[in-house]
C-alpha cells in the first residue's frame, strides 16, 4: 500500500514550482543582472540607494543599479518576506550578501496594463541583528 503513494511523492519533488514574480525579480538581483531586470522596470522607478531616493526613467534606473552591482558583487539572497496575496500589487523584502557585506532590498511590483512591473527598489545597508 505504501508503494502505492511512492510516484506520487517522487512527482511531487520532481517537478519543480513555479517562480513568481517576487521570486524572478530575487533572481535576478543575485546574478546582478540590470538588462533582465530593466525589462520588469515600469516607465518610471523610483529608487533609493542608502538614503538617496528619486524617481528615474527605465534608462536612468538600469544605470543607477548597474553602478550598485559593479560596487557590490552579488553573492546570495534570501528573500525575508513577501506579500503576493493580491495579483495586482507585490512587496518583498530580501537579504543581499555582497563581497561588501549584506543589504536590504524591498521592491514593489504593481500591475499595469496585465503584467506586474518593478515600480519602487529601495536598497539599504543590512543593520546588524
Amino acid at each position: 500500500m505504501k508503494l502505492l503513494y511512492l510516484p506520487l511523492l517522487v512527482i511531487f519533488y520532481v517537478i519543480p514550482t513555479a517562480a513568481g514574480p517576487i521570486e524572478k525579480v530575487a533572481e535576478l538581483i543575485r546574478q546582478g543582472n540590470v538588462s533582465e531586470l530593466s525589462k520588469l522596470f515600469a516607465a518610471n522607478v523610483e529608487i533609493s540607494i542608502q538614503n538617496e531616493d528619486n524617481v528615474y526613467s527605465k534608462v536612468q534606473a538600469g544605470l543607477i543599479l548597474d553602478k550598485f552591482f559593479s560596487q557590490n558583487k552579488p553573492i546570495s539572497v534570501k528573500i525575508f518576506h513577501k506579500v503576493n496575496s493580491n495579483p495586482k500589487y507585490q512587496f518583498a523584502v530580501v537579504i543581499l550578501n555582497t563581497q561588501k557585506g549584506p543589504f536590504r532590498i524591498t521592491y514593489t511590483l504593481k500591475d499595469t496594463d496585465g503584467s506586474l512591473v518593478l515600480i519602487e527598489l529601495r536598497i539599504e545597508p543590512e543593520k546588524a541583528r
